[in-house]
This record gives C-alpha cells, structure tokens and sequence, in this order.
C-alpha cells in the first residue's frame, strides 16, 4: 500500500485517497457507483459527483473518463479550471447502463472501503489500544452517576480492562442496565466507521446512524481549494455502545442480504467493534443462550468472526468487541459451567444497602429538583417496607418519586414529597402477596 494507507496512518487520522490505486477499489466499481450517482442527479459537476461518493475528484477522474469514451455522459458546461469544473449529463446510454447496474445493487452514496483496509483499520487499532486500562480512579469517576458498592466496582475494573467478556447478573432493579451503559464512559477516543465494506464485490452497509454517535466534522464547500484531508468512506463516531435485548434472534449475528438493495447489512456484532455490546435481559430471547454462546464460542476465544456471503464465501471480521450479558436470572438456570467459563468475568449486582438506598432517594430529588428529607426515606426503610414485607432495590427511589409527583400533580398539592403521597405511590407499585402474588421490587 502507499504512504497514505491506513496501516501509515494513526488510529485517529484516515488520509483520503489520492488516485483510484489508493482507493484500493476496481475501476468498475468506482464506475458502476459514478453511473448510478450521476443518473440520481441527471447533470452535476465532477466536484459535486465527487463528493457526494465521498473522494477526491482525482480518485473517480479515470470512471468520468470511461464513461465519456463509451457515451455513457457528456460535457455540457464548465470552466477552464478542467475536468472537475465541467459539467456532466447522463445520456440515454447511460440511463440504460445505470438502470442495469442498479438491478443489481441499489447501493449509492458514500463509496465502500475494501475489506483489506477495513482489516488494516482494525489490526492498527487493536495495536494502538490493545485493551482499557482504567485505573481504580478512573472506574468510579466513570460510575460516579450511580450509586454502586466499592465491592462491585473493584469487580468492573479488571473485567473492563480485559476487554473480554462480562456477566452481569443480580436482581431485577439493581441496574445492571445502568452499569453496563455507564462501561462506555471508560472507552475512550474516536473510532472510525466505513459506510461499506466491499468483499469482492459484495457491499456489507456497516454505518448505523441508529447506532453509531457520529463526531462533528468541519464544514467544507466545493470549491476547487477545499481539500479535505481525511478519508470520508469513513465516519468519525464515539466507540459503539450497541444494545439488543429480548428482540434478539440467531440470524441477527448473521450478514443479512437485502434482496431489493442488493447488498448486505451488518450484523450487530459487527456493528459493535470497536466498542461493546450489551446484550440485556439475557435468557430471555427466543434464541436460547446455549444457541447464542455455540455461535460466540469462536469470537470469544480466537476475537476472530467469521461471516458468511450467499454464495458461500466466509468473510474473516475481527471480533474486537466487549459482550456484556446482563440479566435477572440465576446463571446456573441459563447455562452449564463449560458455558459460563466461555464469559470470563462475572459481576453480582447486589441490593443498595439502607444508606445506598438513601443515597439514590437524595441524588434522584436533586434530579428533580425536589427538597430531599432523610426522614421521609427512614419512614420508607424502617416502618412501610418491612410491614408490608417488600425488599429494597436500587430502582425504587426513581420510580417511587416519580409516582408520587405525578399523584401531588394529580391532586393539585405543592410539588414535594409527603409520607402519604409515598406510601400511596407503593400501593400503586408494589404487587401486594396477599392476593396470590409474590412482591417484587
């Protein structure tokens, strides 16, 4: 590769690509997506075509110009500032070429990268930052939003440092949820996302504006003086936080061909490189988790994923993501031991003690900006909780104070708590046993 390949290039920095060569893309696949660019315009500029493909004018030049020789465009207007000031037209024999070429992927837009500099991006970045090393500092500065025991912090540390795999189970309401979102304060630095991903011709869509938080980038025109430095196949995003939950299905971890687009969509695993997936309420998908795990049994070991094309091809994706399973259910109710030893690091998310509980009530009213009282939250702990046999848990001040508002908003009372605007809001939360249903906090 040139001096400007992403093997050059630090994790943070994409050089666009000088020529078609640099592009690391055939030549009919730079035409096929000038043809269907140009036909979606009906007359543009080279520069304007450029862009919107995301490359340089010098990358594409060499298409406009097997397009012209076969009548497939025509100059209609321009200056004398050269080919990328004229103007193109589509002909009629190039409405013919272009309606061909989308009968068999109806992928326009930014230009793919080719699997071996997507390959190249990942193996530099795996150097640059071949883990999280999150000091002790650092994790509960991370999770400082969040009421959580020194017990379990010193547990998430090292489990987030490995970068492996993580467990997180407990009760329902203890935020598992929360704690696995709250990993994503520790990753730190910038990662780069291609629009597409070209396999011989295959086009995998990787780029998820649903997922993926993308970074500002400046603001450039047209003119023939804006150059932009970096590589615009590209998307500058934070590092993937993706979460699936009881939705997720075996075909989800599978490259999902799109039979009137004509190319394929990643699959979420895919989408998370780079960064973490989280797959809550684990156990509860209609996959089993012993399916889920066979699949991941490879990744999860070699951090190697192999994806498969229709025509049979495996593709070879690096598998550079942290999978977070969070759940409520007793891991020795979801798999065998040989199973749990595939997750390395397990995290119990315990119950808040009385003074944590106290905690989340008073940082919840600051939330809300309500006037906090200790002794409302100790007439909760000491004589409504235990009489009525329900059994704390760190989601409770929240929901509990949020009913209770919506009660004193209903009444037309001060908005502020009263011992009877909470116990009336655990009337309405709580499920009472004494009806043949077990309390559940």
């Amino acid at each position: 590769m040139h001096a400007t390949s992403v093997e050059d290039a630090a994790p943070g920095q994409l050089p666009a690509p000088q020529n078609l060569e640099e592009s690391g893309l055939r030549l009919d696949a730079i035409l096929q997506l000038t043809t269907k660019t140009l036909f979606a315009t009906g007359e543009a500029t080279g520069l304007e075509l450029a862009e919107r493909m995301g490359l340089g004018f010098p990358v594409i030049e060499p298409a406009i110009d097997a397009m012209k020789s076969q009548r497939v465009c025509e100059i209609v207007g321009g200056t004398s500032l050269g080919p990328p000031s004229y103007r193109y037209r589509i002909t009629q024999l190039g409405r013919e070429h272009a309606a061909s070429f989308l009968d068999r992927s109806m992928y326009t837009g930014f230009a793919p990268v080719p699997l071996s500099q997507y390959l190249a991006y990942m193996k530099e970045f795996r150097r640059a930052q071949p883990g999280l090393a999150a000091s002790r500092e650092q994790v509960r500065a991370a999770f400082s939003h969040l009421v959580i025991s020194d017990r379990v912090l010193d547990q998430l540390g090292p489990a987030i440092n490995a970068s492996h795999s993580l467990f997180v189970y407990g009760p329902p309401g203890n935020g598992k949820t929360v704690i696995s979102q709250a990993i994503r304060n520790l990753m730190k630095g910038d990662f780069w996302i291609p629009y597409a991903i070209d396999v011989d011709g295959s086009l995998i869509q990787v780029f998820d504006p649903v997922n993926h938080e993308r970074l500002p980038e400046p603001e450039l025109g047209l003119g023939l003086d804006n150059k932009r430095t970096h590589d615009r196949r590209w998307v500058a995003c934070k590092r993937p936080a993706v979460m699936v939950g009881g939705e997720l299905l075996l075909e989800h971890l599978e490259l999902t061909y799109n039979e009137t687009g004509g190319f394929y969509r990643a699959p979420v695993q895919l989408l998370a490189n780079g960064g973490m997936l989280i797959i809550d309420d684990f156990g509860r998908q209609q996959v089993t988790p012993r399916a889920l795990l066979n699949r991941w049994i490879t990744p999860l070991e070699s951090r190697v994923d192999f994806l498969t094309l229709q025509s049979g091809q495996k593709v070879e994706i690096p598998f550079m993501v942290l999978p977070v399973f969070a759940t409520n259910i007793k891991p020795a109710d979801l798999l065998d031991e040989a199973f749990l030893r595939r997750i390395q690091y397990k995290v119990f998310a315990e119950s808040p003690t009385n003074e944590e509980f106290i905690k989340i009530f008073e940082n919840y009213c600051r939330e809300k900006d309500i006037p906090f009282e200790r002794s409302l939250v100790s007439h909760l702990i000491e004589d409504v909780y235990p009489k009525r046999g329900f059994v704390i848990r760190g989601c409770q001040p929240r929901d509990l104070i949020s009913q209770a508002l919506a009660l004193a908003s209903y009444l037309e009372q001060p908005r502020r708590l009263t011992p009877a605007l909470l116990e009336a809001a655990c009337d309405t939360y709580f499920v009472d046993g004494e009806q043949g249903i077990s309390r559940a906090g």
